[in-house]
């Protein structure tokens, strides 16, 4: 195989794959570009320190923390 069709290829295949990911997501298979509002272990652990370093701000981080966005039964944002 020619070393310029391995040039091709591979950034074909990687976007094969993108545009698959992309589909699944709108099916709502998996999160691919949208996070769909999960918070992550370190912003988690961010957040944990702010409550720390900075009391006077901790009702507006619990009531961030307790906010979840609501889906309906077909799992719509």
């Amino acid at each position: 195989m020619p070393e310029w069709l391995w040039y091709v290829l591979i950034p074909a295949a990687f976007y094969a794959l993108h545009r698959l990911a992309l589909w699944m997501e709108t099916r709502g298979w998996l999160y691919w570009t949208n996070s769909g509002g999960h918070s992550t272990r370190a912003g988690n652990a961010m957040l944990e320190l702010q409550k720390l370093t900075d009391p006077s701000k901790r009702h507006v981080i619990e009531i961030r923390a307790d906010k979840k966005p609501e889906r309906d039964a077909a799992g719509d944002k």
